[in-house]
Parts: structure tokens; sequence; C-alpha cells
């Protein structure tokens, strides 16, 4: 079966660019998705982190596109192409810096940008290898044995319910990225309904308790509040 084709958020306030661009990416077999400010491209990108890439206006009407680049890469390494009439090396620089991984000014061909959407998403093929799944993870003193479904910390079993099972190694194959709530949701419940993050919230709770030396000061499962979690990564224990 062939592969699922990306899905790009195009952002742009220019409502016939942005259709340029967007109806370029559905021709050539992408998935575009749209928003027109920067508060609405940050809750899509908050509720879809499976998103491929971001095709981004730095005039925004509510907020800089480099704001917007800045929000992304606390939580997130998508591609983001910088489309902007803005020409000065000034502007490139600060948007590069903040985390931009290109950069093309309008008028723009729309040929070249296709190109560059073919780079940065070949950049990512490469920097994110399809490798097997491992069988067992460490991270400080938490350890899984993801065959036999067993959960331990500094050596000792710790008793999970399937859900904080299903939690904990979703956070743990993800270590250093912040999950969305509604990801999370999506992956463990199976769908995403707004009344069952209280339910995630208690979860994480008691399993804080269970896997956390000191749940009131957690070293393992951090809260990003009104995004998500992540699971840190945390040194191995100090040998004796």
């Amino acid at each position: 079966m062939a592969s699922e084709m990306p899905e790009i958020l195009v952002v742009e306030d220019d409502p016939a660019v942005r259709n340029l661009v967007a109806t370029a990416l559905d021709v050539h077999g992408y998935r575009p998705r749209e928003a027109a400010t920067a508060t609405a491209a940050l809750r899509d990108l908050t509720s879809r982190p499976d998103l491929s890439l971001v095709i981004l206006d730095l005039g925004l009407p509510d907020r800089d596109g480099v704001d917007v680049i800045r929000a992304l890469r606390g939580w997130s390494r998508t591609p983001v192409i910088v489309l902007s009439a803005r020409q000065e090396d000034a502007d490139k620089v600060a948007a590069l810096d903040a985390g931009a991984d290109d950069y093309l000014v309008k008028p723009f061909s729309v040929d070249e940008l296709l190109a560059r959407v073919r780079v940065a998403l070949r950049r990512l093929a490469y920097e994110a290898p399809a490798d097997p799944q491992p069988s067992a993870y460490r991270n400080g003193g938490l350890a899984i044995d993801f065959d036999a479904g067993v959960v331990t910390r500094d050596g000792a079993e710790v008793h999970l319910t399937p859900i904080e099972y299903k939690l904990l190694t979703l956070l743990a194959r993800n270590t250093g990225k912040v999950l969305t709530h509604n990801y999370i949701l999506k992956e463990v419940w199976g769908q995403v309904v707004a009344s069952d993050l209280p339910s995630l919230r208690v979860f994480m709770a008691t399993l804080r308790k269970k896997i956390e030396p000191d749940p009131a000061n957690p070293v393992y499962l951090q809260t990003h509040v009104g995004v998500g979690y992540r699971m840190m990564s945390v040194e191995p224990p100090a040998q004796p």
C-alpha cells in the first residue's frame, strides 16, 4: 500500500497567496491545511504533532512569524519554510536563527517552492530513519521490558494499570518530545474527546506516584501547561 502523503500547514493571511500555495500542494499530491493567523497555526500545530512541514508567512496579523517559529521549536522539530515579502538579510537571519529550515522571498516561483518542499521532506526522512522498535527501554532508574510488559524502577517491579502502561510506553518511545493532549488521547484512548482530558490528568498523576522518586518534584514526566507531557531523559544512576 502506498504511503500516506505528507500533510503540510500553510500559514498565510493573504487568501490569494494561501489558496495558490494550497492548490499547488494539493495538485502535487500533498495534503494542505490552512491557517490565516499565528493563533490558528499554533493551535493546529499543537493538536497535530504528525504534521510533516510548515510553510509560514512572517507578516501575520496577530503575531510575528518569527515568534511562531520560536514557539514551535519549544516542542517540535517540524521543518519550517518561511515564505515572506521581507527581503532584508536581518529578517532572514532572524527567522533562520529562530529555527526556520529555509527562506523563500515573495514573489516566488511555485516550482521553486515545491522543490524546496521536496528537499525539506527528504532531509526529514534522512534524519528520522525507520529503525525497528527496541524490546527494552532504560532511562535513569526506570526500565521497561516491552516484550514482557514489565516496568521496574530501581530494580523493583512497578504495577501499572493497562492505561498507565500505555501512557508510559507512548511517552518512553518519544523521550524528549512534547506529546500534546490530543495526540495522547488519540493514541491511548483511540479518539479525541474533550471530556477525556480530566481522565488523562488523573492517570498522569497516578503514574507519577508510581514511577517518580518524588511525585511532587517529577524528574521523568514533565508537564507543559496547556500543551501536553514529555518524558525527560534522566542520567543513569551512579555506579557504587
